[in-house]
């Protein structure tokens, strides 16, 4: 077998999973307004795709070029190409589901108007909330010869391509942004008589309606025509090391570079005839390389991950009750029920509340004397950091570990970080060659004249927002060794020049992919010794090819592998004679699937692990993760058991096979089952049991 076809493309995989969120806008099953946020899902990912993957592609394109690597530039370009045709597949079945979801919208009462659509009165209103609310943040680019109009545009923001006719006279252009950042794109019209029908209309089409409105006096016209477009850059930057500044300078220069990288991406009205589209091209400096491509009249499309529920409560879906942690709520203190036994949460099915309870505890418990935590994304308004100023009020050391390169969270970052270091707490900003992802928070507590370690593991960040819609796991534990461990890497990150030894945790980039691969092997030679043996995980992203080929190598022994991947897969299963034992799954729903958990059977001696990392090369070498045994035994069970949850969805789950075709799991003759919600039921009846003993 040829080699290249044991990995099936990491970029196309990655679309593959956009497409599961697309089967979800398109799925008739799903409260209607929750159907065109999930288009508006769609559209954010694709967004991220361009801005990430494709623009690395486009990249490697290049240097190969440059480097004289022919065979290599043309395997890009050939990807590039699949890429390009791929988006444009989704692209049209996109444009088929919002055509057919703005009419099943209708049919309830809610109508998304076209500026063509508008009646006399709804024009009228419209142009004095122009007036009166729009046209103060509207500046167009008037543009000439001499205007760059690439160095001037928002990478992710949508704009009008505006036509200045004249009979006599050549045509001039102008461009100008709608001001989604400044107010809601989604403007809801009075209702001039039947209050049951509700009328929304975006700002593209109120501005297109009043476009006179900015130009006249300014320039002298016969006709005005608009057409929106977006734009998207690469997102990458690099960080200078040779310059004499601070890493947060350098982060800042590092930003300026995204706002004027280069696109890798238009896509622009279907309605925008041929003149305006060839000196948009021109003007944006569009290579072969790029994708420009029509598209359906609404761009920047993620904005819908916001639309409003104008209609009745059922057209979206009915707010779920976080659950109560019986485990923490029957003790006084997170640290009595903490010192009580191990405690594992599940996001968002419980209340994260008990992390942020954790954490405002220590800042003012007088036996705490430290507490240390890393921050990725949070919050806009963290509670999380204001607990840790009033811990500094409080005269704890408080030490924070703040990834400054968290991908389109670094000027948030650097806000926070200045804030925090303002109130006096110790910011730490990493290790300046390696992105810090680990989950880790430490509380160092004194009792009975010994300093005792609290510890978090966890799978995702600390965002009281994030929590809400992502499937995440949190460990709470007491046990000083995996503690201590803990502290270990909070040293590492501040001194990476040390040497440690970690016996427990999984530490990357020191010892993860060891200890992952011994435990693949360990699972061979107990199949081989008669033994049982079994491997089950789930992450977000299974692309490393070193640890592809492991799980390759066990599934040719014999071993079973069952994996559950949210996003890019490059194994290939059911090969026959090299993975035929291994079956995949992926699972879109209501949360978004996020923990990262290892589960080997090893013999009938369980081992559990929750961790940060994917199964990614830079996450298992470029990043710092950690990845936690669950010693517990129940604990471990309880993550079996909402594993196996998840393999028997039979209304969710979508099958990764050798082509990624994203057909779903056969039911066959057994019962609908939606994992998503019969884990919700599992961990409710869970607490209330655990409530009665």
């Amino acid at each position: 077998m040829d080699p290249k076809d044991l990995y099936y493309p990491k970029e196309l995989s990655w679309l593959a999973f956009n497409e599961r969120v697309l089967q979800e806008a398109a799925d008739k099953n799903n409260p209607a307004v929750e159907r065109i946020r999930f288009l508006g899902i769609y559209s954010n990912n694709l967004d991220e795709f361009y801005r990430v993957r494709a623009a690395d592609v486009k990249r490697q394109i290049t240097i190969a070029q440059n480097d004289g690597n022919e065979e290599e530039a043309e395997a890009q370009t050939r990807l590039m190409e699949q890429i390009q045709q791929k988006v444009v597949a989704l692209s049209n079945k996109f444009d088929e589901i919002h055509k057919e979801v703005v009419k099943t919208l209708g049919r309830y009462s809610i109508h998304i108007l076209r500026k063509n659509d508008l009646n006399d009165y709804q024009k009228q209103w419209l142009r004095n909330f122009f007036v009166n609310k729009i046209l103060r943040h509207i500046a167009p680019i008037l543009i000439d010869k001499k205007t760059d109009l690439l160095s001037r545009l928002n990478g992710t923001a949508v704009y009008l391509y505006v036509a200045i006719r004249r009979k006599d006279r050549n045509t001039r252009y102008a461009a100008l942004q709608v001001p989604s950042q400044e107010m809601s794109r989604f403007v809801q019209i009075p209702p001039e008589k039947s209050r049951k029908k509700k009328h929304i209309i975006l700002l593209d089409d109120i501005i297109q309606l009043c476009l006179e409105e900015i130009f006249r006096g300014f320039v002298k016209y016969d006709e005005l025509e608009a057409f929106s477009f977006k734009m998207t850059r690469d997102a990458e930057y690099s960080i200078n090391e040779e310059i004499d500044e601070s890493f947060v300078e350098k982060m800042s220069e590092s930003m300026k570079q995204r706002l004027i990288a280069e696109p890798v991406r238009v896509i622009y009205d279907n309605s925008m005839p041929a003149d305006m589209v060839q000196d948009l091209r021109k003007r944006l400096k569009i290579t072969s390389l790029d994708t420009m491509h029509a598209a359906g009249h609404f761009r920047n499309f993620k904005d819908f991950i916001g639309f409003p529920n104008v209609g009745r409560e059922y057209l979206e879906h009915a707010p779920q009750p976080a659950i109560d942690s019986s485990e923490f709520s029957r003790y006084d203190t997170v640290f009595d029920a903490i010192s009580a036994h191990d405690i594992l949460l599940y996001y968002p099915y419980h209340r994260f509340l008990h992390f942020t309870e954790f954490v405002r505890q220590a800042a003012f418990d007088p036996n705490v004397k430290a507490i240390r935590i890393n921050i990725y994304r949070v919050a806009s308004n963290s509670r999380i950091v204001n607990s840790l100023i009033d811990a500094v009020d409080n005269g704890k050391k408080v030490t924070v570990v703040v990834e400054l390169r968290a991908r389109f969270d670094e000027e948030a970052n650097i806000e926070w970080s200045k804030r925090m270091t303002d109130a006096g707490i110790r910011v730490v900003l990493g290790v300046p060659t390696l992105k810090i992802h680990s989950k880790l928070c430490l509380v160092t507590r004194e009792e009975r004249g010994q300093l005792i370690q609290y510890a978090h593991f966890g799978t995702g960040n600390f965002n009281e927002k994030t929590a809400k819609i992502y499937t995440d796991f949190s460990l709470f534990t007491r046990n000083q060794e995996l503690a201590n461990e803990a502290v270990s890497v909070f040293d590492l990150i501040q001194y990476p020049y040390r040497r440690y030894k970690f016996q427990h945790l999984q530490i990357s980039p020191l010892n993860a992919r060891t200890k992952i691969q011994s435990l693949i092997r360990q699972e061979i030679q107990y199949l081989k010794e008669g033994h049982k043996a079994q491997i089950t995980f789930k992450i977000n992203n299974l692309v490393d090819k070193e640890l592809i080929d492991d799980l390759y190598r066990a599934s040719q022994a014999g071993i079973r592998i069952r994996g559950i991947v949210r996003g890019m897969c490059s194994l290939v299963p059911g090969l026959p004679g090299i993975s035929d034992n291994i079956e995949l799954i992926s699972i879109v729903d209501r949360y978004l699937e996020h923990p990262r958990v290892m589960v080997f059977e090893g013999g009938g001696d369980r081992k559990v692990f929750i961790s940060s990392a994917d199964w990614m090369t830079r996450n298992m070498d470029n990043r710092i993760e950690v990845g936690c045994p669950i010693y517990d035994k129940r604990l471990q069970q309880r993550i079996v058991d909402i594993m196996e949850l998840q393999f028997r969805d039979t209304l969710k789950a979508r099958v990764i096979d050798k082509d990624q075709s994203n057909r779903y799991v056969r039911r066959g003759n057994r019962k609908k089952l939606r994992s998503q919600i019969e884990i919700f039921d599992y961990l409710t009846k869970l607490e209330t049991s655990n409530k009665s003993e």
